[in-house]
């Protein structure tokens, strides 16, 4: 009867000794091998197994194998992709000598690369071993960072560019893992806070998907995030929490907004000046459900089209 090797492919993005019932059942039941130690090692003995340490080549497992017929061999991270192709190769040349068996002990959830994010950046901010351009940053030095790298995805968005969305989208989340780092060594909160606190909120907000409530439409869910959102801020003005740093074009139109939802009449600012010739166009486009930023934005670009098709001229 001819023997049985099993490869165990296991996630290192899980915590060690997270398995199925099956990988459990296969390595309680038979001698595991590996390259080296690792957590999961460690974690298998802690629970009973036998792992041992041995060099990575097919001869070593084939010794193995005739001595306790089924064997398991604890991938690396990497996943030993070379010993299992030194293994296919042998047993294909003698098939009678032991099975080749793929089984998968665990495997990345959604998500888990966001892990490796976190892990790289724990790296690149250690005090010794780290960048040190990275560790001398502040929230203050890397806030421009953070607004160009907002502006490039808008870019690669308004473009419709797929592939340069999701790099975008990966320079954004630079930044988030970055600032949640420094807030862990100067304010005492973590990336995991960042997202639970984003995870609880979406939970609050949302009530017609988490808690059942009823809601006649798109209108009612607005309508509810808004309540919601105010019940939590506490805020007492309208205006309270309108980010000031954004673009002017941008403010005047939020700052709009926010006194018509809450149904109050201010004056606008008197005409007589730029300001308040340039605010009135934007409670013009806001009356004509316009975007007076996006507007001028589409007026730059094609003025910028422009220059540069005088200039091939």
């Amino acid at each position: 009867m001819s023997g049985r090797v099993v490869l165990l492919v296991t996630s290192p993005r899980l915590p060690a000794g997270v398995l199925t019932a099956q990988a459990w059942d296969l390595v309680r039941a038979h001698p595991v091998y590996a390259g080296a130690d690792s957590e999961q090692a460690e974690a298998l003995r802690a629970a009973g197994a036998t792992v041992s340490v041995v060099a990575a080549t097919a001869d070593v497992l084939i010794t193995a194998l005739a001595e306790h017929g089924t064997i398991v061999w604890l991938a690396a991270p990497d996943g030993d992709e070379r010993l299992a192709r030194e293994l296919g190769l042998r047993l294909a040349r003698e098939p009678g000598l032991a099975e080749l068996e793929l089984l998968y002990g665990s495997w990345d959830p959604p998500g888990a690369r966001l892990l490796d994010a976190v892990t790289v950046m724990d790296r690149l901010m250690h005090p010794s071993e780290g960048d040190p351009w990275k560790r001398a940053q502040t929230h203050h030095s890397l806030a421009p960072f953070l607004l160009e790298e907002a502006y490039e995805l808008y870019d690669a968005i308004r473009d419709d560019d797929a592939e340069a969305v999701r790099e975008e989208l990966g320079d954004v989340l630079l930044q988030v893992v970055l600032h949640a780092r420094l807030g862990e060594e100067t304010a005492g909160f973590t990336i995991d806070d960042v997202a639970g606190d984003l995870v609880a909120k979406l939970i609050r907000r949302n009530p017609h998907v988490f808690a059942g409530a009823e809601v006649g439409g798109i209108d009612d869910i607005i309508a509810n995030w808004e309540q919601i959102k105010k019940a939590e801020k506490s805020r007492a003005s309208a205006v309270d929490g309108v980010a000031l740093s954004q673009p002017a074009l941008s403010l005047a139109a939020k700052l709009l907004h926010r006194v018509a939802r809450a149904n109050l009449d201010v004056p606008l600012p008197p005409p007589d000046t730029l300001g308040g010739a340039l605010f009135a166009l934007v409670a013009r486009a806001q009356a004509e459900d316009g975007d007076a930023e996006a507007a001028l934005r589409a007026a730059a670009l094609s003025y910028l089209d422009d220059v540069r098709r005088v200039e091939r001229s």
